[in-house]
């Protein structure tokens, strides 16, 4: 079932993105170019749970989507990062300034397995505590929201999990 790269060649080689087109031939033998492939970083996203039992999600414009939305506290592991939970921990504390000391992986997800070549860890964040005030990156625009963990739970049996919680009103 797996297809042979019979050539390819980067259109775009960035710190957060490579775009590479592919030349692939199938197991039938059909040729198929060109196939492109995204490349990014692996990502990491956190679903935390304070002390008090409140979620903590960040509010922030998304370029891709052209709307301000809701979501969890996510980011790239970077190359100072020893693992996918070392990423998470941070990501979380720039992004919002809580913490925990019990962190657990909760999946491994293809964000689109069709074209792009990394993965997504997931994890659980309970007990946390805010430590400090965000330290965002210079592109960063972003609100902390907390929201009642019952709350969050019938919000997503009405709506689901997806990229319409800029409907969410904390």
């Amino acid at each position: 079932m797996n297809w042979k790269i019979k050539k390819s060649k980067y259109l775009i080689d960035d710190k957060w993105l490579k775009v590479r087109a592919d030349k692939c031939r199938m197991p039938d033998g059909k040729i198929i170019q060109p196939y492109y492939v995204l490349e990014y970083p692996t990502w990491v996203n956190v679903f935390g749970i304070t002390k008090e039992n409140e979620v903590v999600l960040v509010k922030q414009y998304r370029h891709g989507l052209g709307q301000t939305i809701i979501e969890l506290p996510s980011g790239t592991m970077e190359k100072h990062d020893e693992s996918p939970i070392d990423a998470a921990k941070r990501e979380l504390l720039e992004e919002t300034g809580f913490t925990s000391d019990n962190f657990i992986q909760t999946g491994i997800v293809s964000p689109n397995p069709s074209n792009h070549n990394n993965l997504t860890y997931c994890f659980l964040a309970l007990d946390l505590k805010k430590i400090k005030e965000p330290h965002l990156d210079e592109t960063e625009d972003l609100e902390t929201i907390l929201i009642a963990y019952n709350s969050m739970i019938q919000f997503l049996k009405k709506e689901g999990w997806s990229s319409r919680w800029y409907n969410i009103t904390p």
